[in-house]
């Protein structure tokens, strides 16, 4: 995989996400009220176009990135790459392709939350080796991470409170939702429907 063009300046994208079946999953979700029906309904009537994008600073490697991944019904293959090599395994250099569903769900996130800000990545993709290494040092990490499966990304938005990504995620059911106020980030995957309080 070649590298791609990533630069060290974002902006912000503009796309869709929700389907409306995981819209009134949402509604139905008691910690998303909290966000307001106006913007609940806005979202769920101006979030069916045919494209899909993602502003994303990563905090370990200063790194940026916007584009869309997303555009016409399908997955455009050049921009998964890129995506893909931005979440590597910054350890060791590592790539791994992101699981598509992820970036949706990230998408539907940003859709709700009514967010321009980019999502600061605090880990992305982790090689078995990384994984191990981390297990060693916290009892917080996963044996079986699907972040090494490229199914997981752990995030924070500046500006944007913890508590309010964790009930926008747990809205969508999208996978699992890891809240972890100290250390501020929000962790998510596409695997089982379930939530957890870390450190």
């Amino acid at each position: 995989m070649n590298q791609p063009n990533i630069k060290n300046l974002t902006g912000c994208g503009n796309g869709t996400g929700i389907t409306r079946r995981r819209f009134l999953k949402g509604l139905a979700y008691g910690p998303v009220m909290t966000l307001g029906a106006p913007k609940l309904v806005e979202a769920a009537f101006t979030g069916f176009s045919s494209y899909k994008s993602l502003s994303l600073e990563h905090h370990h490697t200063g790194e940026s990135i916007d584009l869309t991944y997303f555009e016409q019904g399908r997955y455009i293959a050049g921009a998964m790459e890129e995506i893909s090599y931005f979440l590597r395994d910054y350890h060791n250099e590592e790539v791994h392709r992101v699981d598509p569903a992820l970036l949706d769900q990230l998408y539907d996130i940003k859709l709700l939350l009514g967010s321009n800000k980019p999502f600061h990545i605090v880990s992305g993709y982790r090689s078995p080796q990384t994984n191990a290494n981390l297990r060693r040092h916290s009892r917080s990490v996963a044996r079986h991470s699907l972040h090494m499966e490229g199914k997981a990304v752990d995030i924070r938005i500046e500006g944007v409170g913890t508590r309010s990504i964790r009930d926008v995620a747990l809205a969508l059911q999208g996978g699992g939702v890891g809240y972890y106020p100290h250390s501020n980030f929000v962790h998510i995957d596409t695997g089982d429907i379930r939530t957890w309080r870390g450190y």
